[in-house]
């Protein structure tokens, strides 16, 4: 591992006032001028904010709050301010973040690989009705949202969290945040390998550590065995991908510089097969590079994608073998195209010890903190005292006994979740939106959940596997230019000239099978009042015209504008 640089000393010469050095490579000796972020890092560890939550802030209320820490390092301990109500979408973007701040705080817990105790989760539950008032979401990369939080409740809420072995400890800022996981690991049948010990090493050793907790961006892991392809690898920072060597036997496929939001760009395989084992060491190497090459001269081209799309796999990979493993990999194949269309485990399936784990479907990931305690009570009371959440906001229950499934399904389905949902209820997501975030323009949760009842009523005889993703601002949290039917919030004009809210409309996106981006048909928008009706008429025609056994996202690709409209 290379030694991390020095961050207070310059090693190139002096220029002239007005031009920078390079692009803030720290390795290439470019540490200045310094963008706002990186002041803040600078004077300070984001981790080391805690200790002023717990000793000042709890204690003297919001107005306490350094504006650094406010904005900047409490998010290294899941902490983002959330969006004061009754701002509309129009001053998202000319307000000042103070007049933006709401007095509350999102808290987003920490769920490395989805993977959750019934204790874990009903701790989360009672947290959110004590605290949060009643909010939780379950995220696309399998974290929990709460809302509502109070300074001064958060040392408490902590103490409740690690008393069963959660965290919020890196779950934002620049640093490595949450590694998604398989939820099967370790019991689907038809698994290739089980990444879950490197997972956890990897936390073990790295998460908290200052090694890695100043980067010039947030850092997105993935690591699934599962020939379902169940962590959108394509879209990570790095993904270690479940793959049979012709020699040496499973191992990890390695992929790096995948990334969405305004620039998006699909990870490229760097051509190296890694064992179990060595999977923290790469991963740990990748994360050198990005820490000690990455730019941070500009805020906007900080992410690692940039540097992949610069530097390009080869020569990625020689540094990280040259610099950082100081030996080279293994060459090694491609994985296979996934085995299904859908990647998210909802139903019910054998595991490998012959008991069941079935999947289910809350509507775009919306829960609550009491209906959460209850899906903890139903688990053990089946027998389980494991659940896991999913990248499409999705959660299942493990280890679940033959004579007990029938019994577990009805409960659910009590509850008010779907084992054997709809294509619209399972293949819709959508991100926190205007309702608590700060960036967005427009509402999704609402308007994704009664998206779903509009088209179930509609369509009912629908059933393409299809995805539906929709997003409040630019930034794409939920992945809308992967989705079939990819939706940006933006304020739009109404047939009677007044800007409402609505969506930019990204048609044919994917991931595993032809991974792309969706296209954009020119003009293309929809108000979020005539949001079913456009849905509904692009499927029918969908069905109309497809060939058989056509997907959504081929057909979207070849059909006329006249089609997408």
């Amino acid at each position: 591992m290379a030694a991390i640089p020095d961050q207070s000393t310059p090693t190139t010469p002096r220029r002239k006032a007005g031009r920078h050095r390079g692009e803030g490579q720290w390795a290439m000796g470019h540490h200045t001028p310094l963008n706002g972020n990186e002041q803040f890092k600078k004077e300070d560890d984001g981790l080391n904010v805690r200790t002023r939550i717990e000793t000042v802030y709890a204690k003297h209320g919001f107005d306490s709050i350094d504006p650094n820490d406010l904005r900047g390092r409490m998010r290294w301990w899941g902490l983002y301010t959330q969006r004061k109500p009754g701002i509309d979408g129009g001053k998202t973007a000319v307000l000042a973040p103070e007049e933006l701040d709401d007095r509350y705080f999102m808290l987003r817990v920490r769920i490395d690989g989805g993977r959750l105790t019934t204790a874990q989760l009903r701790a989360i539950g009672e947290v959110s009705q004590e605290y949060a008032r009643g909010t939780a979401d379950i995220t696309d990369r399998q974290n929990i949202q709460l809302h509502w939080i109070r300074i001064e409740d958060v040392p408490a809420i902590w103490e409740k969290l690690e008393a069963v072995g959660l965290s919020t400890t890196e779950a934002c800022g620049d640093c490595p945040r949450v590694i998604i996981g398989s939820p099967v690991a370790g019991i689907a049948e038809d698994e290739i390998i089980d990444g879950t010990p490197a997972v956890d090493e990897i936390h073990t050793r790295y998460i908290g550590n200052k090694e890695f907790s100043n980067l010039p961006r947030k850092f997105k892991t993935a690591i699934s065995g599962s020939p379902v392809q169940d962590v959108v690898h394509e879209i990570n920072d790095i993904a270690f991908v479940g793959v049979v060597h012709p020699e040496h036997g499973p191992g990890f496929d390695v992929w790096v510089g995948g990334g969405l939001s305004t620039n998006p760009r699909l990870a490229e395989r760097l051509g190296a097969w890694v064992p179990l084992d060595e999977v923290p060491d790469v991963w740990a190497g990748v994360v050198g590079i990005f820490r000690d090459y990455g730019y941070r001269r500009l805020r906007n081209r900080a992410r690692l994608k940039f540097l992949m799309a610069d530097w390009g796999p080869a020569k990625f990979r020689q540094v990280l073998e040259d610099e950082y493993l100081e030996r080279p990999l293994i060459d090694g194949p491609a994985p296979e195209q996934p085995s299904s269309r859908w990647r998210d485990h909802i139903g019910v399936h054998r595991q490998q010890d012959g008991r069941f784990y079935v999947g289910f479907a809350p509507r775009v990931g919306r829960v609550d903190g009491a209906t959460l305690a209850k899906i903890a009570d139903l688990a053990a009371a089946h027998g389980s005292d494991r659940l896991n959440t999913t990248v499409e906001q999705k959660m299942l229950i493990l280890d679940v006994a033959e004579d007990q499934v029938d019994s577990l399904v009805d409960g659910l389905e009590a509850l008010g979740f779907q084992v054997k949902p709809s294509p619209f209820r399972r293949g819709t997501m959508a991100c926190t939106g205007i309702e608590f975030c700060k960036l967005a323009i427009v509402e999704t949760k609402a308007r994704g959940a009664s998206l779903i009842d509009e088209l179930e009523r509609r369509l009912p005889d629908f059933t393409e596997p299809l995805t539906i993703n929709i997003n409040g601002c630019p930034n794409a949290c939920a992945r809308i230019q992967t989705a079939d039917i990819g939706l940006k919030g933006q304020l739009v004009l109404d047939d009677d000239g007044n800007q409402v809210e609505g969506y930019q409309v990204h048609l044919g996106g994917a991931l595993g099978l032809e991974a792309g981006f969706g296209r954009k048909v020119r003009g293309l928008k929809v108000t979020s009042t005539e949001l079913p009706d456009y849905v509904e008429r692009v499927l029918v025609r969908f069905q109309e015209e497809r060939e058989e056994g056509e997907r959504f996202a081929s057909w979207a690709a070849r059909a006329s504008a006249e089609s997408l409209s």
